[in-house]
């Protein structure tokens, strides 16, 4: 005789979770657990509890700001456990209550009937990959918003350059103006420290990006995306840290309505209504410069 097998469903929040169990079976009882500190000492001791001798669990979780650690630690327990993708959960219409304690309960139930997706969860490199070429994102936005704030300062004091801007030329008009006001040189100063500032983010960043690739397995996707025109290192390797590994898309449409550019349409009778296809936001983040 096998294993006897208990769903597990977490609800995930940063200082506790909240625990729901469903024994095997479709009529089998779906009970609250409780709440446990998110911590690995107490996920351990919540593993050996409910995972006797004879007993294969399945842990289940939504996707969320809490990441993918909870994933690794029950996996490497011996344990199944999926991320699940919160858009994709079913829910009854007319449901207005909400609380942790269902959602746990919830998430028990659906597992065990098999209804919840499973989304990719990527390694620990891949991951710390992927922060990394975010983190440079979040620097190119701080970088354009410092020069739109130096524009913007400019503008408000009649001090138009005419031509291409942040180029040196450009850095040594800035540094040649003159105002009436003494304290605008210190604004202007502020503003001009804090491009600098951004810029060497920016590049320190994009620095590391090349000294870690050669360490990632998806380096060679890397390398060939780059055979592409307009396609530059930093393009290639952003595109490949929020992708992750092509092969897991069983055909382009997986693919393309991974990213969004899946056509829409709500028509009904004579009336016809169809959308263009858009990209999901923050599914593939642009690079940047």
């Amino acid at each position: 005789m096998g294993d006897r097998i208990t769903y597990v469903g977490l609800d995930v929040h940063k200082e506790g979770i909240v625990v729901a169990v469903a024994e095997g079976g479709l009529r089998g009882e779906v009970r609250e657990y409780g709440r446990i500190a998110n911590t690995p000492a107490a996920l351990d001791r919540l593993m050996r509890k409910l995972g006797g001798e004879g007993v294969r669990l399945r842990v289940c979780y939504e996707a969320g700001p809490c990441g993918y650690g909870i994933q690794r630690h029950v996996s490497a327990r011996g344990h199944e456990c999926v991320v699940v993708a919160p858009s994709l959960i079913p829910k009854r219409a007319g449901d207005r209550v909400k609380t942790d304690r269902r959602d746990a309960a919830g998430l028990a139930r659906l597992h065990r009937a098999g209804e919840l997706t499973a989304v990719w969860v990527p390694d620990a490199m891949h991951e710390a990959m992927r922060d990394l070429v975010r983190a440079r994102l979040d620097a190119v936005h701080a970088l354009r918003r410092a020069r739109q704030q130096l524009s913007g300062f400019l503008l408000r004091q009649g001090c138009h350059y005419g031509r291409p801007a942040w180029t040196k030329l450009h850095c040594r008009w800035l540094a040649g103006l003159k105002f009436e006001q003494a304290v605008h040189h210190i604004v202007l100063e502020d503003y001009i420290a804090a491009v600098d500032a951004a810029e060497a983010r920016r590049d320190r960043l994009t620095a590391q990006i090349e000294a870690t690739l050669p360490d990632w397995t998806l380096a060679p996707v890397v390398a060939a995306l780059q055979t592409m025109r307009g396609m530059a290192l930093v393009n290639a390797a952003t595109l490949i840290a929020e992708v992750g590994d092509f092969s897991r898309f069983a055909n382009p449409r997986q693919l393309m309505a991974y990213l969004g550019l899946v056509p829409s349409e709500h028509s009904s009778g004579a009336r016809l209504r169809r959308a263009v296809a858009s990209p999901k936001p923050a599914t593939v983040r642009p690079a940047g410069c």
